[in-house]
């Protein structure tokens, strides 16, 4: 059985904002609308889009350094390397491989993985080197969630195309012996019916170009059943929110920071009435990020670090939702 806490620090932090900026304002233009329209639809003033040369592994090569900058560590000081994104630069090889280049570790023989849960796959990382540090495996691993949402995204839907941006983030994090920092804890459901509400069908074996290149071309956007996905998640949320207060075991008001998923501004809103969190312990960064996917989470969690709304010895609750249908969280105390 898993020994709760275990000992788990987060050292370093970085974020890396690519150059283009793209104001909701755009999206009213291009799509007719009224000025403000876009906006208030998605929660979103702006986000970013890469430009030519930002690659999904430049950005985490860039985000990374950064992180471990903040830590005061070099890049031979870490064991491990994780890719927590949901799209891939390109199906293979992995994109932690990649980062790992970018990086110029190509031939350090580092340890470099991905790990994929969506827009959870962060919390997915967490929960997996936690264990791997209790087991004495890895000692220090660097958690990197870099995402191009702009690739996929079909800009004639105006919904979609105006709630995501692209960027990266990483972590740096250890298992500090003596301290308080620790995992406190982890639960992650996934509810596979639900997986067809979220999903993009091109880019593995389902759909080939060689076959079918029409059907290949038309999977390759982004698609979203939002109301859906809302109800599914509205159902399952509150007792899944319990499983993880009762395993931490903890009440909402010991929940110092709250760091969400940034899925859009209505589903920050209603995760705040649904779980009965209160908003000013709540951490938003969509209005000026968009929805990052996997790099929404260590986003926030950078942003909450570096505004000092967490310091060392308070909790800090990860959670969200993700497709799948996955539901995950993380109790850590900073």
């Amino acid at each position: 059985m898993l020994q709760i806490p275990i000992q788990f620090a987060v050292i370093g932090t970085g974020e890396y904002k690519p150059s283009r900026l793209v104001s909701s304002e755009e999206f009213d233009v291009r799509f007719g609308r009224r000025a403000g329209w876009t906006e208030r639809q998605v929660g979103v003033t702006s986000r970013r889009f890469v430009d030519e040369g930002e690659t999904s592994s430049y950005m985490g090569a860039q985000a990374s350094q950064r992180a471990l900058d903040a830590a005061g560590i070099s890049l031979q000081q870490i064991d491990c390397i994780i890719s927590a994104s949901a799209v891939m630069e390109q199906p293979i090889p992995c994109l932690a491989s990649q980062i790992q280049h970018a990086l110029g570790l190509g031939d350090s023989g580092i340890p470099a993985f991905d790990v994929n849960a969506t827009c959870l796959s962060f919390i997915a990382a967490i929960d997996l080197i936690a264990c791997a540090f209790m087991a004495g495996r890895y000692r220090r691993a660097l958690i990197v969630s870099s995402e191009i949402a702009s690739a996929g995204l079909n800009m004639n839907d105006v919904t979609t195309a105006s709630l995501f941006g692209d960027g990266a983030a990483a972590v740096v994090v250890e298992a500090r012996r003596g301290g308080t920092a620790a995992l406190l804890a982890s639960h992650i459901e996934t509810y596979g019916a639900g997986g067809v509400l979220c999903q993009l069908r091109s880019g593995g074996t389902r759909m080939s170009p060689h076959r079918n290149l029409e059907a290949f071309l038309a999977g390759s956007y982004f698609e979203m059943n939002g109301k859906a996905i809302y109800r599914v998640v509205a159902e399952r949320f509150p007792a899944f929110f319990e499983r993880l207060l009762s395993k931490a075991g903890m009440q909402p008001d010991d929940i110092t920071c709250v760091i969400p998923h940034q899925a859009s501004g209505r589903a920050l809103d209603h995760a705040v009435e649904l779980l009965g969190l209160r908003a000013d312990r709540v951490v938003r960064v969509l209005h000026d990020h968009g929805n990052q996917i996997a790099a929404s989470l260590p986003v926030a969690l950078h942003t909450a670090i570096v505004s000092r709304r967490i310091a060392p010895g308070d909790t800090a609750l990860l959670l969200g939702s993700g497709a799948g249908l996955s539901l995950g969280g993380v109790m850590l105390r900073y």
